[in-house]
C-alpha cells in the first residue's frame, strides 16, 4: 500500500511538472525580446497547416521556391510541374511518419518509437490551391527576407549525399510526395512541432519557448506574434 501511494505521489508530481512546463513553454516567448523589423520590398504569405498532433509549413511556389528546391526534383517530387501552388514540408519521426499515412494505420511499434527516440525524416509534398480560411490553416505574413531565412533553415534540415537531399526509396503516401533523410533525432519532447516553431522563428514569427503540440504552438503565436 505504501509503495502504491508513493508511486501515485510520484506520478502526480511528474504530471504537475509536465503541466507547468507546457504552460511556461507556451507563455515564455522565444526569442525573449521582439526582433520585428519593418517590411522592406513587400510581404510574403506562408501557411501553417495543423492536425491534432502535427504541423507542416506550406510555401507558395514561385521562382524563388523552384530555384531553392530544384534539388528535390531528381527524387521525383514535381516541384516545377504546372499547377503546383504550394510546397508543403514537415519534419518527424521516421517510423511513425512513414508508416502512418492515416489514423487507421496507427500501430503500436511506430507509436512506441515516437514516444521514445527515432531517426528523423522530412516529408515534402506538392499541392494545388489551399484555402487560407480553412480551420486547419493559419496564414502568416513575413517579409521576403524572412521567408528566405525560413527556406534556408528548411534546406539545412536535409541530410545530403553529393549535395543532393537523400530520398528514402519507396517511402511516400502517393505520387506527389517524397520522404527524405533529415538531421536530428526525434522524440516526443523535441518533435515535429518544435521543428516547425524553429523554422517559423527563422522567419521572424515569435513563438513560445517549447511548444510540442500544435495547439500550444498556435496559442503561443497568438500571444507573442499576433495575427
Amino acid at each position: 500500500m505504501i509503495a502504491a501511494l508513493r508511486l501515485l505521489k510520484w506520478m502526480g508530481g511528474l504530471l504537475a511538472a509536465l503541466l507547468v512546463s507546457l504552460a511556461l513553454g507556451t507563455v515564455v516567448p522565444r526569442p525573449l525580446t521582439s526582433t520585428a523589423e519593418a517590411s522592406v520590398g513587400g510581404e510574403s504569405q506562408v501557411l501553417l497547416l495543423a492536425n491534432p498532433i502535427h504541423t507542416d509549413i506550406a510555401l507558395p511556389v514561385d521562382d524563388e521556391i523552384r530555384a531553392a528546391f530544384a534539388d528535390l526534383v531528381p527524387s521525383g517530387l514535381p516541384v516545377d510541374m504546372p499547377g503546383v501552388d504550394y510546397l508543403i514540408i514537415g519534419w518527424g519521426g521516421r517510423s511513425f511518419y512513414i508508416e502512418t499515412p492515416t489514423w487507421g494505420d496507427i500501430r503500436p511499434l511506430p507509436v512506441l518509437k515516437a514516444l521514445t527516440i527515432d531517426r528523423s525524416v522530412l516529408h515534402v509534398s506538392v499541392a494545388g490551391p489551399i484555402d487560407p480560411g480553412h480551420p486547419t490553416v493559419r496564414p502568416l505574413i513575413v517579409t521576403p527576407e524572412e521567408r528566405s531565412r525560413m527556406i534556408a533553415a528548411i534546406r539545412e534540415s536535409f541530410i545530403r549525399d553529393g549535395g543532393l537531399p537523400v530520398a528514402i526509396p519507396g517511402a511516400a503516401y502517393g505520387a506527389d510526395d517524397v520522404f527524405f533523410e533529415a538531421k536530428g533525432a526525434f522524440n516526443a519532447l523535441i518533435g515535429c512541432n518544435t521543428w516547425t516553431a524553429a523554422v517559423l522563428r527563422e522567419g521572424g514569427v515569435r513563438t513560445g519557448w517549447w511548444t510540442p503540440l500544435p495547439q500550444l504552438l498556435d496559442l503561443s503565436i497568438d500571444l507573442h506574434h499576433g495575427a
